[in-house]
């Protein structure tokens, strides 16, 4: 006679959940049983329905959204309890730790420190939206943890860390990025860039295009990080890109001074970018040395026609006409005049094809030196080419007529 068990309506102890279900008769054969063969009637609560439990907490938005919600105790095992041996960042609005989450995969955790305003339900909206943003140059989202206060993102993990140290931190190896690999991460930043501001329903003003928000693949391919938080958080929270001290040399005169966020401000702090990559020096960390931030040394420079004076001596062998060329488009978005600047879609055209620049056009650039006076407009020479034209737009190139650029809100 094969032996059999009579299920009852459940009932919970600690440590575990017995499922309450109606009366049941089941037969089986005693031989097959184990206690894999009952772990469906008593769960422990760290067995998987708990993501069950954690996606109903939130009222079930999980199954609403294409987002993948991870919880905060799978976080934090992933991360070693966020262990500091595990930081590999931190700005304005968080840490980040590496961690492995239980399929083996690598990823980069970022702890929200800035507080939203918006509730779950809003707050998962935007992390859906922003999920489905997908570029070969942006960093992929992967999903998220909205568990109690913890507002978690969770990244794809990049293994050349950001440019910040790659290429301009005190123990980089300048050397190992020849032109070939600087160029490719000046277009493929660009394309990234015009993908958010041009080629999505919903526009993205990024708003902290900096050298620390550049991540680099294991071939170097550039992916830019963080473009999804100016949608996050409102325009009042503080992070570090909105302070003037400490970040000043890649924030638009316009947004210091004014508050005056548009695409034009990315396309200023990308021009900054651009004179940070050929030259090798970080614009926000370091003052020349005859006393000149790096914007002010490169239209010195370029009034003297001696733009190879800025080129990284580490770069090796590089095409110097390509390489000067660069340096001229870095000074179109860095110009004074907002409405001067390029869009980004112009911006790739110029670096990735030989396009005669007109440079009649060229204005000089805008910029706060914190290290004379809290703020300061850019200093024109009596030789500058400089206008006084701040709503009409730059014909940048020779052949070819801009489309007419509409300035656009982040949200």
């Amino acid at each position: 006679m094969l032996p059999s068990l009579v299920l009852f309506i459940g009932y919970e102890h600690p440590g575990e959940i017995c499922l309450n279900i109606p009366v049941l008769h089941v037969e089986f054969h005693k031989a097959a049983t184990t206690s894999e063969d009952m772990s469906w009637c008593c769960l422990p609560r760290r067995a998987k329905k708990q993501e069950n439990a954690y996606s109903n907490s939130i009222g079930g938005i999980y199954s609403e959204k294409n987002i993948r919600l991870f919880s905060y105790a799978e976080l934090r095992s992933a991360t070693d309890n966020f262990n500091r041996t595990n930081k590999v960042g931190r700005g304005g609005f968080g840490t980040v730790y590496k961690g492995t989450i239980r399929n083996g995969r690598e990823v980069a955790v970022k702890v929200l420190s800035a507080e939203s305003r918006q509730g779950i339900r809003e707050f998962l909206t935007e992390i859906d939206v922003i999920s489905n943003v997908k570029h070969p140059n942006l960093v992929e989202l992967i999903g998220c943890c909205v568990e109690a206060n913890n507002r978690i993102l969770v990244y794809e993990y990049l293994q050349n860390s950001s440019l910040d140290r790659a290429l301009l931190g005190y123990n980089s190896e300048p050397a190992d990025f020849t032109w070939s690999i600087r160029s490719a991460i000046c277009i493929g930043v660009a394309r990234g860039l015009a993908y958010l501001h041009e080629e999505i329903a919903s526009p993205i003003v990024h708003r902290d295009i900096k050298a620390s928000n550049i991540l680099l693949d294991k071939n170097y391919i550039p992916k830019i990080g963080d473009f999804g938080l100016a949608k996050l958080f409102p325009d009042n929270v503080t992070h570090i890109s909105t302070r003037v001290a400490g970040t000043t040399g890649y924030l638009a005169p316009e947004y210091a001074w004014h508050g005056q966020l548009t695409k034009k401000a990315d396309i200023y702090s990308f021009g900054v970018l651009v004179l940070e990559i050929v030259s090798g020096t970080s614009s926000s960390r370091s003052i020349l040395a005859d006393d000149k931030i790096l914007l002010e040394k490169a239209w010195e420079l370029y009034e003297a026609k001696k733009l190879n004076e800025l080129i990284d001596p580490a770069l090796g062998d590089y095409p110097e006409e390509e390489v000067v060329r660069y340096i001229k488009v870095a000074l179109f978005c860095i110009q004074a005049a907002a409405a001067r600047r390029p869009s980004m879609p112009q911006v790739v055209t110029m670096l990735s094809k030989p396009i005669r620049i007109n440079e009649r056009e060229l204005t000089a650039p805008g910029y706060i030196h914190e290290y004379r006076s809290t703020a300061s407009k850019a200093n024109t020479s009596s030789h500058s080419r400089s206008k006084n034209s701040a709503s009409e737009d730059s014909n940048m190139f020779s052949t070819v007529v801009p489309p007419t650029v509409t300035e656009m809100s982040p949200r």
